[in-house]
């Protein structure tokens, strides 16, 4: 995992220890020595959304790291004080700049090695004009024979776009759960 390991109380400042805590857990966690407040480190979510035009998919191009440069679907860290469908549409407004009406949950992709999950919904554009913001170099509607597969930033992102056109071209969609090793 990336994350750094706590190496101090939140709550105090005293440095942590790891150990299995005497509570009963079973997972060694980062433990005060001397409040013992247990602290626990948990997945981080991301939320996004699959915005659509017709036969198009709306992608941004990165204008921040990691992956500057590559396109993903608008989505980022959900704050806390919202729901997965809030955060969703924050950013697909912060990312894109973009008019929609959120639709239907579409995929939750579980990144365990990097202690991530993803969370997509579907998202159908009012508009074809967009003002991405800062985080963005520029947003576009792309038909599946003109995404950039090979600059795509996240595989989390090309896993959604294809279960999204494949389940386009059933007529129906469904809702995915994916596990990237």
């Amino acid at each position: 995992m990336f994350r750094q390991p706590i190496k101090h109380c939140k709550n105090c400042g005293v440095t942590v220890v790891y150990r299995i805590p005497d509570d009963g857990d079973t997972k060694e966690r980062a433990v005060c020595q001397a409040c013992l407040t247990i602290h626990y480190e948990n997945p981080l979510n991301v939320v996004g959304t699959i915005p659509y035009w017709g036969d198009k998919v709306l992608l941004c191009k990165r204008n921040i790291e990691p992956r500057w440069g590559k396109w993903t679907l608008p989505a980022g860290f959900m704050e806390l004080n919202e729901t997965v469908a809030e955060g969703a549409a924050r950013e697909t407004v912060e990312e894109a700049g973009a008019q929609f009406e959120l639709e239907g949950f579409f995929s939750l992709v579980n990144v365990a090695r990097v202690g991530q999950v993803h969370m997509f919904y579907r998202a159908r554009l009012l508009s074809d004009t967009f003002d991405p913001g800062v985080e963005t170099i520029e947003a576009r509607l792309f038909a599946e024979d003109e995404i950039p597969w090979d600059e795509i930033a996240f595989r989390t992102v090309k896993e959604t776009l294809e279960r999204y056109f494949a389940d386009r071209r059933a007529g129906h969609f469904a809702i995915h759960a994916i596990d990237i090793a």
